[in-house]
């Protein structure tokens, strides 16, 4: 397995993205997300960019370029902020951080469609303080 495809699955499961959300969050079919996996093709530069992007790393990182993500070079930083947290720490309910991640709203992070009604959420910490002013 290459750098790129190692680091790409860490950041997945680290940030607990499956190859059908990473497909939603990128535009890209999932058997391309699971070739690029598997090292059986590199992506090109425009969608390593894209791919960077949905997991919030650096494409230097995701490339193998530089060794570590600036979450990893901070001793116990949190990759993804639960929806529980982000309320406590905000003074809201969850219900109001699940719909305004859901709609868009906050630019902190994200909500996919799993099925029906169901959603995973991702909150990047860093985003979070940089929005709220609140340290994580």
């Amino acid at each position: 397995m290459n750098v790129f495809a190692q680091r790409m699955k860490k950041a997945m499961d680290e940030r607990r993205v499956t190859q059908s959300d990473l497909a939603s969050m990128t535009g890209l079919g999932r058997s391309s997300i699971s070739q690029y996996l598997s090292g059986k093709n590199e992506p090109k530069v425009k969608t390593i960019m894209t791919i960077a992007d949905a997991l919030n790393v650096s494409v230097e990182w995701l490339t193998g370029q530089i060794e570590e993500t600036a979450d990893e070079s901070v001793s116990g930083n949190t990759i993804n902020l639960p929806v529980s947290e982000a309320a406590k720490l905000m003074g809201v309910g969850k219900q109001f951080i699940r719909k305004g991640l859901q709609d868009g709203k906050f630019p902190f992070g994200y909500a996919i469609k799993i099925t029906g009604n169901r959603f995973t959420y991702y909150i990047s910490p860093k985003k979070f303080t940089e929005y709220t002013g609140i340290e994580v």
